[in-house]
């Protein structure tokens, strides 16, 4: 079996689902970056589905419709609120590293292998946790087995979808690597070039996949072919070898695949502006530096400031959150993280100290210990730099009639993962493994980041749920690698400090200081009056085309759900209700 796309005119296909950055309504609430995600998300609320069942199929249907992004051969990170107990739970999806991983496996002769044959291989695959995500938030929440929620997307693959500007952009980005790989090139390639806007893009390999689990679960994932096919492509990659292109295979076996399994962390949780604000632990640092972004900004009005000053503000605390994020934050399993402590008022409070309103820290600031909090200690610049992480993943938020509500981002990492597609299977391999750092961050120090066998990679994905009284107020998450976690922390000052209506909150021009010397910013952020007030700060900036790519849900006191996508960047997100209000 091959994978091979089927391209046909748009008249053939179903009519691609209107686009709405917002809507409001009754029902349960849906918001992607994708039309058709999103009304396969609605279509399982109105078959009486919960928020967990319409999340994991509006995640499936991402597979079909962002494949680049997400996808069976990814992971990701799942907080889930149910309003039958007010609890909020999570689960851990995240990829782990083969037991073959080792702390010296991106190195050669001591030195760090070349960026781009670490993206693109086996090396850099680790063992997906995507469908076992799925399999655990139905057992916990769902009402519908799997094979229903998968009904939509399986659909969407066999009768296909309508190709948008960003899916052949996204594609022609990737035409040389994915060109190296046949099953790849077969299936996002046809005739040698990207598919044509307005085509209708067709995936039946990856229906067929679905239809398995469908039928079977996820053993032929995890302990059958399916599985054999994964490891095959990963250890020996079915690259072409006439294209030239140096593919470091993997170590991942069959035994790494049977042995995976999610993890169940307590969310983090911080208590901002008499709000409880939930996200992701460890492996994740969204919960982390979220939360500790937002308790040092606890102590300052931000809505009685100016623009320029709230700005400010919020860069500074986003620089000293990601300098203590990547000092301390790793897979738990594999060290002490000091979760408890970065999540903690007495240690913000030690570091908000440290800004001032007319000056910027110098970069990069040093971390601070959170185990032993030093207020104000004099600040010497560190060494060391910022780790890469790949900017592509996809998020989504839902709500059910009764209340439960999910935020879910997942990922295979870079845009295209690894580049490898799983021939006759129809989805591409992750590349997260690039996550972890290759070597030291800061050379002298520890770093909880390493590889090592069984580990997950550090991780900025950042879904939050926001409760007022123990009930959802409002949910949120974006993609953009480590953007994402500024991204999070601009929507919810934007909405909870400015008062911005949460569309508006997630449309602002974006801007995000990750401790480095320069901070990347939108055009749109550039162009704003305050840029050069911020330049007169001490603040640089160096232009980022588009950052991330957000939505949300937002419950009202009378009820009704706002569902609320990105405007314009992807091409604009979906918001769906399942009654719209009148």
């Amino acid at each position: 079996m091959t994978s091979c796309a089927l391209i046909t005119p748009m008249a053939q296909a179903q009519p691609q689902p209107p686009k709405s950055a917002e809507a409001v309504g009754y029902g349960g609430a849906v918001s992607s970056v994708d039309p058709d995600a999103t009304r396969a998300g609605i279509e399982v609320l109105r078959r009486g589905g919960t928020a967990a069942d319409a999340a994991v199929a509006v995640a499936a249907a991402l597979g079909v419709t962002e494949p680049y992004s997400a996808g069976v051969g990814g992971g990701g990170y799942f907080v889930h609120y149910d309003a039958e107990t007010g609890e909020v739970s999570t689960i851990d999806g995240r990829e782990t590293a083969p037991a073959a991983a080792h702390p010296e496996m991106f190195l050669e002769d001591g030195e760090p292998i070349p960026g781009a044959e670490a993206i693109t291989s086996g090396l850099g695959v680790g063992v997906p946790g995507t469908p076992a995500t799925w399999q655990e938030a139905l057992r916990k929440w769902g009402r519908q087995d799997l094979g229903e929620v998968l009904r939509p997307a399986e659909r969407l693959a066999r009768d296909g979808f309508v190709v948008d500007d960003t899916f052949r952009e996204q594609t022609a980005d990737n035409q040389e690597r994915f060109a190296a790989f046949p099953a790849t090139r077969d299936l996002f390639l046809p005739g040698g070039q990207p598919p044509a806007t307005g085509t209708v893009f067709r995936n039946p390999d990856l229906a067929e996949t679905y239809r398995t689990f469908a039928d079977e679960g996820l053993d032929p994932l995890y302990r059958g072919e399916i599985g054999a096919d994964v490891v095959e492509a990963v250890r020996n990659p079915p690259v072409d070898p006439a294209a030239g292109r140096t593919v470091r295979p993997g170590g991942m076996t069959e035994a790494d695949l049977r042995d995976y399994r999610t993890a169940e962390p307590d969310p983090t949780h911080v208590e901002y502006r008499g709000l409880d604000v939930y996200g992701m632990a460890p492996s994740s640092s969204g919960g982390t530096t979220v939360g500790e972004a937002l308790n040092i900004l606890e102590g300052t009005d931000l809505g009685d400031l100016d623009q320029a000053q709230y700005l400010h503000r919020f860069l500074e605390a986003s620089k000293i959150g990601f300098a203590d994020r990547n000092r301390w934050v790793g897979d738990p399993a594999f060290g002490d993280v000091p979760t408890e402590e970065l999540t903690g008022q007495e240690f913000a409070d030690s570091r908000a100290c440290l800004i001032t309103p007319d000056a910027v820290l110098p970069t990069p600031v040093a971390a601070g210990d959170p185990r032993h909090p030093a207020p104000c200690a004099p600040q010497a610049p560190a060494r060391g730099g910022e780790p890469y992480e790949g900017p592509n993943t996809t998020h989504l938020t839902v709500a059910d009639a009764d209340g439960d509500v999910v935020s879910y981002t997942l990922t295979i990492e870079q845009t295209g993962g690894s580049g490898i597609t799983v021939p006759g299977r129809g989805f591409l391999l992750n590349n997260e493994l690039t996550d972890f750092s290759f070597e030291p961050t800061t050379p002298g120090e520890p770093d909880p980041n390493l590889p090592g066998p069984g580990k997950r990679p550090r991780s900025s994905i950042s879904p939050t749920i926001v409760l007022q009284d123990g009930r959802p107020l409002l949910a949120a998450g974006s993609p953009g690698g480590a953007t994402i976690i500024t991204t999070v922390l601009q929507v919810l000052t934007g909405r909870l400090d400015r008062g911005l209506p949460l569309v508006d909150a997630i449309a602002e021009p974006r801007a995000s200081q990750r401790n480095s010397a320069a901070t990347e910013a939108e055009p749109g952020f550039l162009a704003r009056p305050e840029a050069d007030k911020l330049r007169a700060l001490g603040h640089e900036f160096t232009p980022s085309e588009e950052i991330g790519a957000a939505t949300g849900v937002e419950r009202l006191p009378d009820g009704r759900w706002i569902a609320a996508a990105e405007k314009h960047r992807r091409g604009g997100g979906s918001a769906a209700v399942v009654a719209p209000a009148p």
